[in-house]
């Protein structure tokens, strides 16, 4: 790897597999699977594979908040999908997502099984499934939109872009750490004036918008991704914080934070979700203990 103040890019790009870095065993340049493996399917219609990262978790809460308020068709089995471990190029997961990102969900309520990959797209669709969490009125379903979509446009920025360099990168390169910080205090400035004036994104509603938001910059503000609360002084955005703290507390939240989540403690690992009584007795520190 060159030196990040010598480099000089050459004329035709190759890919160095051994370029370093927290992901490098699981990143390349094509698509496709790497192996065959089918997908495990349980006995309930909606059928999500996915891991508790920002972007699995926008999905699990939604469903968790739909059984909340008593959509017995939201029902689901979750399955854990380690990217870590390249589970996302199995044959299986790529028929759901051919782009092999976490999540993806299978509905087999359709008449013809229905496929759904990325993260805001399965938002919507299940808060049109079910008429929930998505404004009726043209004028405030447009607002929730184009905060559904800024988030996911600008959440690369924080992500691949800042929690990247700042976290991951196998070197420190400052002007890269600079320039995602910058651009990630300005997502936050964004985010606090919208939440000075209002409870929620989209007003006084709670929407698929603010759960679309809050795994991302919620736990950015909470330093649970990357560690950098303090270097971005996260906690001088108050009403952002505010917002994160009443969300987080939501019950629905609560469980829908810990499906498919493989790391961190013990009590707030599940890594597959199949009934609502495994928040009880499923959790990775019972499974422990009773080896």
């Amino acid at each position: 790897m060159s030196d990040a103040n010598t480099y000089t890019p050459p004329k035709v790009w190759k890919w160095d597999q051994e370029n370093g870095g927290k992901f490098a065993n699981i990143n390349r340049p094509i698509a496709g699977a790497t192996h065959d493996k089918e997908l495990p399917k349980g006995d309930h219609p909606l059928q999500l594979y996915s891991l508790a990262t920002p972007n699995g978790v926008k999905v699990t809460i939604l469903l968790e908040e739909l059984l909340a308020k008593g959509h017995k068709g939201a029902e689901y089995d979750a399955w854990l999908i380690n990217i870590g471990d390249g589970n996302q190029f199995g044959s299986g997961f790529v028929g759901v997502n051919p782009n092999s990102k976490i999540p993806a969900l299978m509905d087999y309520s359709t008449e013809k099984p229905t496929r759904i990959f990325e993260s805001g797209a399965i938002l919507l669709y299940l808060a049109e499934k079910f008429g929930e969490f998505l404004p009726e009125n043209p004028a405030d379903r447009a607002e929730l939109l184009s905060w559904l979509f800024w988030q996911v446009g600008s959440a690369p920025y924080l992500g691949g872009g800042f929690g990247h360099f700042y976290a991951y990168a196998p070197v420190k390169i400052e002007y890269c750490i600079d320039r995602f910080a910058m651009e990630v205090k300005r997502q936050l400035d964004v985010l606090d004036r919208r939440l000075a004036d209002n409870q929620y994104l989209c007003g006084d509603e709670y929407t698929i918008a603010d759960m679309a938001v809050w795994p991302w910059y919620g736990a950015l503000v909470q330093n649970k991704v990357y560690e950098a609360a303090e270097f971005l002084q996260t906690h001088t955005y108050q009403n952002v914080v505010r917002w994160t703290e009443e969300i987080a507390a939501r019950d629905a939240v609560k469980r829908g934070r810990i499906v498919n989540r493989a790391f961190g403690p013990l009590n707030e690992q599940l890594h597959e979700r199949h009934d609502a009584s495994d928040f009880e007795l499923r959790t990775q520190d019972k499974l422990e203990a009773a080896e």
